[in-house]
C-alpha cells in the first residue's frame, strides 16, 4: 500500500482523532486546568501506543510530563527524535472567537480549535505518519518521541528532564514541526529562529487606590507613568531604547538579506489579511527582516485600576505589564534580561517603586542548510508539493532547539506546515486540513531521505 493510499484510506480517522485530541483544554499556564493537561498526557500515550511505539512511557517532572516512545528497528539505523508539544495557549479572549476554542469546527476545509495548528495538529502529524510507516511496513529508521506539556509556559523542566535523560535520547537528528511555512503552494523550510527575554513590571505608587479628585495632581499615578515608562523604551526610529540592547545583535550582509528578499511577499496583502493602513516598524528594514532577523521589544499584556462597567474615579494603587524581547543570534537571553531590568529601574521616577521579574526565555537559533536531514527534508518537500522549498528565518521562538544543541550535540530539522494566517495565539486559531494531511504525507519521505542518505 502506498503512503497516499492509506492516507486516503484513513483520512477520516485521522482528522477525528486530531479532534478529540483539540476537545482537551491543555491550557499549561492556568492551574485550573491542571487535570486537563495530565489527561492529554494520557491520550499521547495512549495514541503511541496505538501507533506501534515501544517502551512509551509519561514521565513526570516537577511540572507537567513529558510521553516518551521508541521504535528501534536496528542499532546501525540512524535515529530521529521527534520533538512536540500536547501544551496549549489560554484562548483568551473569548469573545473573539466565532466558536468555542475547545469545541473544534471544521469550516472551509479548516480545523478551528485552540491548540489546532500550535502544536496539537503538527505534533500529532508525526503520531499518524508513524502509524503510517509501521502499518506499511516502511519505517526506515529508528524513532524516538518525547512529547512536553510545558512549551506554552518556557518549557522549564525540559531541560532537567533532557540532561538525566541523555543516553535514552542520543539520535542524529532533532525533527519538530511546530513552526511554519510561506504558502500551500510555496513550501518552505524555517532555518532559524528568534530568542525570547519574557518580563512582568510593576508600578507602586500610594499604599492604596486613592480618589481621584482628592488626590489627583497631587500624588504618582502609576498607570500614567507606566505608560510613559513603557513609550520610552523605543525610540523615533522604533529601535528598542535600551543601552547595550543592541551591541550583541547579528548583522547579515547585504547578500544575504538580499536572498531573503527573493521569498515572495505581498506587503498589500499583508497589510490587507490585517487589516492595516499602514505597516509599523524599525527604520531601514523591510517587513520580513523585522519579523525575523531584528530583535524587538512588545508589550503583551497592561493593567491597572477599574476595569468593570460604568465609571470609578480613582487613582490605582499599582499598575503591572507583561513585555516580551524575541532576540537573534549572539543576544542571550540572560544578558537582555540584566539589560533590561537595570534600565526599566533606573528610568522610574522617585515617586513610585518598581518590581521587575524575569519569567522564561530562550536562545535563538539557526539551522545549517547543508546537512544530510536538512536535504532529506528538502527532497521530501519537492517529492510532495512539486517544488523546492525556501529556506527561511521564522521570528518565533522555540527555546529548546538552542537547547537539544547544547546538551545532546543535535541539529535540529524545523519541518513545519502551518501558515502565518492560522492566528496561533489569538482567537479563532485553525489548522487546514490540506495541512495536516499534507504533513503526514512528508513526513515519511523524510525517513525515507534520511536513511538513505546517511548511508
Amino acid at each position: 500500500m502506498t503512503i497516499q493510499n492509506y492516507i486516503t484510506e484513513n483520512k477520516d480517522r485521522f482528522i477525528n482523532e486530531l479532534l478529540d485530541l483539540l476537545r482537551i483544554p491543555s491550557i499549561s499556564a492556568d492551574p485550573n486546568y491542571k487535570e486537563s493537561v495530565f489527561k492529554t498526557a494520557d491520550e499521547v500515550k495512549k495514541r503511541l501506543v496505538e501507533a506501534g511505539a515501544d517502551n512509551v512511557e509519561i514521565c513526570q517532572t516537577k511540572g507537567y510530563p513529558v510521553v516518551y516512545g521508541e521504535k528501534i528497528i536496528s542499532p546501525s539505523s540512524p535515529t530521529v527524535l521527534v520533538y512536540g508539544h500536547y501544551d496549549v495557549q489560554p484562548p483568551d479572549p473569548l469573545d473573539l472567537w466565532t466558536s468555542p476554542p475547545f469545541d473544534p469546527v471544521i469550516k472551509d476545509e479548516k480545523i478551528y480549535a485552540r491548540g489546532a495548528c500550535d502544536d496539537k495538529g503538527q505534533m500529532y502529524m508525526h503520531v499518524k505518519a508513524f502509524e503510517l510507516m509501521m502499518k506499511t511496513n516502511t519505517l526506515p529508521c529508528n524513532i524516538k518521541f518525547m512529547i512536553e506539556g510545558e512549551e506554552e509556559v518556557g518549557s522549564d523542566n525540559l531541560g532537567t528532564f533532557v540532561k538525566a535523560n541523555k543516553d535514552r535520547l542520543k539520535a542524529d537528528v532533532v525533527l519538530i514541526s511546530d513552526t511554519g511555512m510561506i504558502a500551500n503552494d510555496i513550501p518552505s523550510i524555517t532555518v532559524g529562529l528568534r530568542g525570547l527575554s519574557y518580563m512582568e513590571v510593576e508600578v507602586t505608587g500610594p499604599n492604596r487606590d486613592l480618589h481621584s479628585g482628592i488626590y489627583g495632581g497631587a500624588v504618582a499615578n502609576p498607570i500614567n507613568i507606566l505608560c510613559e515608562m513603557i513609550a520610552s523604551l523605543h525610540d523615533k526610529d522604533n529601535k528598542v531604547n535600551i543601552p547595550g540592547f543592541y551591541d550583541n545583535v547579528e548583522i547579515l550582509s547585504t547578500e544575504e538579506r538580499a536572498e531573503m528578499a527573493k521569498a515572495p511577499f505581498s506587503l498589500d496583502e499583508y497589510k490587507k489579511h490585517l487589516d492595516l493602513s499602514d505597516i509599523h516598524g524599525e527604520t531601514d528594514y523591510s517587513t520580513n527582516e523585522r519579523v525575523s532577523i531584528r530583535p524587538t521589544l512588545d508589550v503583551n499584556g497592561i493593567w491597572g485600576g477599574y476595569q468593570g462597567e460604568g465609571a470609578k474615579t480613582v487613582i490605582a494603587s499599582k499598575a503591572s505589564a507583561k513585555i516580551s524581547m524575541r532576540l537573534v543570534p549572539n543576544q542571550t537571553p540572560d544578558e537582555i534580561t540584566a539589560l533590561f531590568t537595570k534600565h526599566f529601574i533606573s528610568i522610574a521616577p522617585k515617586s513610585v517603586k518598581v518590581k521587575v521579574t524575569a519569567h522564561h526565555g530562550g536562545e535563538a537559533a539557526v539551522t545549517p542548510t547543508d546537512s544530510i536531514a536538512y536535504k532529506a527534508a528538502d527532497k521530501a518537500m519537492q517529492t510532495t508539493f512539486g517544488k523546492k522549498p525556501i529556506p527561511q528565518r521564522s521570528g518565533g521562538s522555540i527555546p529548546i532547539v538552542a537547547l537539544f544543541e547544547k546538551e545532546l550535540g543535535l541539529k535540529t530539522v524545523l519541518f513545519g506546515f502551518g501558515l502565518d494566517s492560522d492566528a496561533i495565539h489569538s482567537p479563532n486559531e485553525h489548522y487546514g486540513i490540506f495541512n495536516y494531511l499534507k504533513g503526514i504525507e512528508t513526513i515519511p519521505y523524510f525517513f525515507k531521505n534520511f536513511a538513505e542518505m546517511s548511508k
